[in-house]
């Protein structure tokens, strides 16, 4: 027990280092890291609601086999692209 306690005291310790040295801070990495939960939320619901209706309409068959499987990829895929870092605005230089 104290050796979790300890790894987790680490991990939050580790995690705030590494997230307070990114540019920008910690709280905007903060804000990135909520962002990217609730997109993960959101495509993990999708995911859920979508297998549900697979396998209720086709009870057998290639799309209860192949279904979730390259629904899973298209979404993993969405989510990589809905979850890069937003662009920094760029600095006017005269």
């Amino acid at each position: 027990m104290r050796g979790f306690l300890i790894g987790l005291v680490l991990l939050v310790f580790l995690a705030t280092t590494i997230l307070s040295l990114r540019p920008g801070g910690l709280r905007r990495q903060l804000n990135f890291a909520a962002r990217r939960l609730r997109i993960a939320l959101v495509l993990g619901g999708v995911y859920l609601v979508t297998t549900a209706i697979i396998r209720v309409a086709f009870p057998d068959g290639p799309v209860t086999d192949w279904g979730p499987p390259l629904l899973a990829l298209a979404l993993a895929v969405l989510f990589l692209v809905l979850a890069q870092d937003p662009v920094p605005p760029q600095k006017n230089r005269l």
